[in-house]
């Protein structure tokens, strides 16, 4: 296969599965706040939660279908672009999707319909059964797809029968070294980026000054949850990153810029890093602070590019700003979280309208960093596919590049029209607002200003 038509699959691929990567990241964050709202609903009997309950997850489903029509391109993708990889691996990636079927999405597809219709038609225990149900379906489906992911950055539990892997100890293969911490900090930014989302749209209507005892309940659940999950993001990932620099330090030294081993090593915090010259161009370093920050020790060692061939780097300008955009991205969503804790103690949260309309614009930071992360984890491993066992080059089928282009270019206009789709009817439910009860299901609304602590100040 020429190296056009690997970059080509190498693009179409990164095209297809970063934009996939949004709507699970969705559905998990969505389904996990849906969740939380049928507890609340429950247990408060506020018919507040009721309406927050129906309003999200009308807004689920949509996200829910985009998810499956794009997930489904992807193992046809693999089948053709990269059909060597798919037979070299097929022994051990095969079991994880097929276990993903069995587990994630039966469980979801079994429980989706009640939690889209039954909400009035089964009973309260079964509705939220049911919700739990998908949710922790969701969940499944990521435990899988990251065993898989986590094989081919940090393979373990495998023999080689010729040219092709055979697994010699499942535990092994599906609890590899990195898997914890890529499955725990990819699930926290799911559920970091769901409540950002629900922040977003409560936002808007508080800014709007519309439905807001419906706005001032949203708002708080979910700032309360942010206010959690975004430094719990934050310390899982500098686990992760302790746990890639023992088994993939190449991959931090392209995030860090660092090209020569050494202890001491400074932090860069903004550079171009020059592929030619090895080094960095116009950088700023703070001295040190690189080796504190990745081993916890100021004159800690830490791998430098240099360790090893050119032919054995990842194209490091990539993974290096994506990696920085990535961070900046999740201290902007704790900044965000914590500055609604002070202005909540203030009795301000739900006053400040200049921080609605931050908010109002804040849902997409979530899917950014999701999307820049994964580009670190995917850039950052090259130009291996299976790290150190099968590269990328050699795993790719023979596909012409005319033929590649055609079925990109094709995926571009296809997946164009189904955002703007989603975006058309997300869009008119979010302007619709809460749907008006049914008065035989449920109690009478609740009226602004005696709505006890969710209607009126920051509490």
């Amino acid at each position: 296969m020429t190296a056009d038509a690997v970059l080509l699959s190498r693009l179409q691929f990164a095209f297809t599965i970063g934009y996939h990567i949004l709507w699970p990241a969705y559905t998990i964050g969505v389904s996990g706040f849906i969740v939380l709202l049928n507890i609340l609903w429950r247990r408060t009997k506020n018919p507040v939660y009721g309406d927050l309950l129906r309003f999200w997850i009308h807004l689920f489903a949509l996200g829910f279908a985009m998810g499956v029509v794009t997930g489904l391109v992807l193992s046809y993708e693999i089948g053709t672009n990269w059909s060597v990889f798919a037979d070299r691996t097929s022994n051990v990636i095969g079991p994880f999707f097929s276990y993903e079927v069995l587990t994630a999405f039966f469980l979801e597809a079994g429980s989706i319909g009640i939690m889209l219709f039954g909400m009035n038609r089964v009973g309260p225990g079964l509705h939220f059964f049911a919700c739990l149900m998908v949710a922790l379906g969701s969940v499944f489906s990521a435990f899988w797809i990251l065993a898989a992911n986590s094989w081919m950055q940090t393979p373990a539990g495998f023999t080689m029968d010729g040219d092709r892997f055979a697994v010699a100890s499942w535990w092994h293969a599906v609890f590899t070294p990195s898997f914890p911490y890529r499955l725990a900090h990819m699930v926290v930014a799911a559920y970091l980026t769901g409540a950002f989302t629900v922040i977003g749209v409560m936002g808007w209507y508080l800014w709007r000054g519309q439905h807001l005892t419906f706005a001032r309940a949203g708002f708080s659940v979910a700032m309360w949850a942010a206010a959690l999950l975004a430094p719990l993001q934050i310390l899982l990932g500098d686990m992760h990153g302790l746990n890639t620099l023992d088994y993939q330090p190449i991959k931090v030294a392209a995030m860090e810029g660092d090209w020569d081993t050494r202890s001491g090593q400074p932090l860069t915090l903004f550079g171009w890093p020059n592929m030619e010259t090895e080094r960095n161009d116009y950088a700023i370093d703070i001295p040190k602070l690189g080796s504190l920050i990745l081993t916890h020790r100021w004159d800690g060692e830490v791998k430098g590019l240099k360790a090893v061939p050119r032919e054995d780097r990842p194209y490091v300008p990539i993974v290096f700003w994506a990696f920085r955009l990535m961070v900046a991205s999740g201290f902007a969503l704790l900044a965000i979280a914590w500055f609604a804790l002070l202005l909540r103690w203030r009795d301000r949260l739900f006053t400040t309208r200049w921080f609605h309309l931050i908010c109002a614009f804040a849902s997409p930071i979530g899917f950014f960093a999701i999307l820049c992360g994964w580009t670190v984890t995917e850039t950052g491993r090259q130009p291996w596919v299976v790290y150190g066992h099968l590269r990328t080059a050699d795993a790719a089928a023979s596909v012409t590049p005319h033929a590649i282009a055609g079925s990109f270019a094709l995926f571009v206009i296809v997946y164009a029209v189904l955002l703007v789709a989603f975006f058309y009817y997300a869009t008119k439910t979010v302007l619709a607002g809460p749907r008006a009860r049914d008065p035989d299901q449920d109690p009478p609304a609740v009226r602004p200003g005696i709505d006890g602590a969710v209607g009126r100040g920051g509490h």
